[in-house]
């Protein structure tokens, strides 16, 4: 199985998976939200990971989130993740 954050998919695919506007996936890109690999051409690659980021950020905007209201939210949550991990890290040192 490969990794989740391997870029596989298109932007076409990316969007139709999220039910999304692919002028909406360049947005959300340029604003940082996300971070696509690229192919050496420069065609942008979503994985598995991008593809749930998509989904949470679908389900911020239909919660009444502005863009940069999601750009805080999905921050914190990116830290409470890696907070968890630097915790079980420490708890499994003992």
């Amino acid at each position: 199985m490969g990794s989740t954050n391997k870029g596989v998919y298109a932007i076409s695919v990316a969007a139709r998976l999220v039910s999304m506007q692919v002028q909406n996936l360049r947005v959300y890109e340029r604003r940082g939200l996300l971070e696509p690999d690229r192919t050496a051409g420069g065609t942008r690659l979503y994985s598995v990971a991008d593809i749930e980021r998509l989904h949470r950020i679908r389900d911020l905007l239909a919660e009444g989130l502005n863009l940069a209201g999601i750009a805080r939210v999905l921050s914190l949550e990116d830290e409470v993740r890696r907070l968890r991990r630097e915790n079980q890290r420490l708890r499994t040192r003992r």
